[in-house]
Order: structure tokens, then sequence, then C-alpha cells
């Protein structure tokens, strides 16, 4: 649509005015929407009514936003005023993809919500979960519950930076469940990023069972397509492994070339859980989100 992306953000003030109560705060999703590949500047405290002054005011030819309508406490089109003077343009949605969606995932966390799961070692769960994907777009992750987002290949083409290594690269691997991608995952996949001076990040995703088998039934609260693309998003991460092993062995190593492995803590985390390794080759030890 265009070539410079100057993205505007509400203070919590103005979201709990018009919406409800954020999830993130005001700093954190400043920093978020920094740590975006495609953002080049973000306006801090944007009005939550976007008007021509406000184009104007940034040199912007025009706004965009999705194919839902947003309105004001008072029932007014926030857009209403560039909607009139054509510097508006639409893009639609992500189908399967809501910050709703999410929220309502979370408020279901409950053991009654995972019954149907016996045990994680239980393949036939999981078989009929294979079994049934991408059949229709009511097919569900026994782990989430919920509707899953179906990902394709163009999907993850427009995500990816298609970018190889190059020759003086530092090339460093971690893995992880990277489950609602946060405030945590950016500063820590920013510090990864800062390890070298020309640093390229491999990130290795989870499957959903293997998220499960290490952190209980309530996770992951999003489905390895959806992590796929919220990790690809991150300016800080070159490429992702899909499916990544849980254990971090030599031949994994040297298969991408890694020069650097990094430890990945998460923050909110009150106590780790032990989940004994079950394979029976050497591995490296690395903690995992």
């Amino acid at each position: 649509m265009g070539d410079y992306l100057v993205v505007g953000v509400h203070t919590d003030e103005e979201i709990a005015k018009h919406k409800g109560p954020p999830v993130f705060t005001q700093e954190e999703r400043y920093k978020m929407i920094r740590a975006i590949k495609w953002v080049d500047e973000i306006v801090e405290g944007a009005p939550y009514v976007t008007t021509l002054e406000t184009l104007d005011k940034y040199n912007c030819d025009f706004c965009v936003h999705g194919d839902d309508i947003t309105l004001t406490v008072d029932g007014k089109d926030t857009y209403d005023e560039v909607k009139r003077m054509d510097r508006y343009r639409e893009c639609k949605r992500t189908q399967g993809v809501s910050t709703t969606d999410l929220v309502g995932r979370m408020l279901l966390l409950t053991k009654a919500h995972h019954s149907n799961i016996v045990s994680i070692t239980d393949n036939a769960a999981y078989q009929v979960h294979t079994d049934n994907f991408g059949k229709g777009p009511k097919g569900h992750s026994p782990w989430t519950g919920v509707s899953q987002f179906l990902q394709t290949s163009q999907k993850i083409i427009q995500f990816a930076s298609g970018k190889e290594p190059q020759p003086g690269d530092t090339i460093i691997y971690v893995a992880g469940a990277f489950d609602l991608f946060h405030i945590g995952h950016v500063d820590f996949l920013e510090t990864v990023h800062k390890q070298a001076v020309k640093p390229y990040v491999i990130v290795g995703l989870h499957f959903d069972q293997e998220v499960n088998r290490y952190k209980a039934k309530n996770y992951p609260i999003m489905n390895i397509h959806e992590r796929t693309l919220s990790v690809l998003a991150c300016r800080y991460v070159s490429e992702v492994v899909i499916g990544a092993p849980y254990a971090v062995e030599k031949d994994l190593l040297d298969h991408f070339k890694v020069q650097h492995r990094s430890t990945l803590f998460i923050h909110c985390m009150k106590k780790k859980r032990h989940v004994p390794d079950t394979t029976q080759k050497e591995t490296l030890s690395v903690n995992r989100a």
C-alpha cells in the first residue's frame, strides 16, 4: 500500500475510555510495535479519533484499518473524517485471528475445558487432531480447544524475511513455545540480537503437543501456526524452525551452523516444571519459554 509505515498507538486512558482496559500498558505496547519488522515509526499517544490534522502532522497520505468498524464511546466512527476525504484504506483482517478470541481462550483455562485429553501420552487425541486439521473452518486443536487459524505457504512467505545467512553473520539459535507473544519475548529476542554485530537469529518453535507436555493442560493458548507468524513478525528474528525438537542436540546446531545458543526464561513464570528428557542421546541444557 505504501513505502513508509507510521503506526499510532493509543494511551491506556484512551483505550479504557472507548474500549475497556488494555492487556498491555502503553509503554509495553510502544516497544512491541517498534519490534514489528514492517514498522518504520510510531506515534506515542495517538488520538483515538483519526483526523486529517493527524495525517498531515505526520506526513501521511492515508490511514489504514481492518474491515471491522471502530467506534468511539458515543458510537461515532473513528475514521469518519478521513473516509469522507478519501484518505482511508481498508485491509481484510486475518481470518481466524483476533485479540477477542485470544482473551476468550485465556478465560477458558480450566481443567474442565481440557477434559477431553486424558494424557499427553494418549496419542489418540492428537491423531484425531492431525486427521481433521485443515478439513474445515470448524476444526480445532485439542490443546487450545478453539478454532484453528489455517496456515498457508503464502502467509508464511509474507512474514518471512527470505534472507539466508551471509558471510560474517553470527548464527544464534533459541527455542521455546513463545506462546502469546509478549513484551518479555521482545526483550529477550532484542537481547539475543545484540549479542553479535551481524546476528542471524533462528527461533525454534515447539509443536503444540510438546508445549502441552512440559507446560500442562492449559497450554499453548496459541497453536503452532499462530505462534509461527507472531515470531516471524519480530524484527529481531531471521528464521523460524516449525516443530523444533525439545532437546537441543549438537546435530541440530551443526545443521544450522550455530555459533551461539541462548537460554530463554519467561519472567512471568512463578516456578519451572521439570520435564525429564525422553531421548537417550546427550543433549545441551537449554531452558525454554
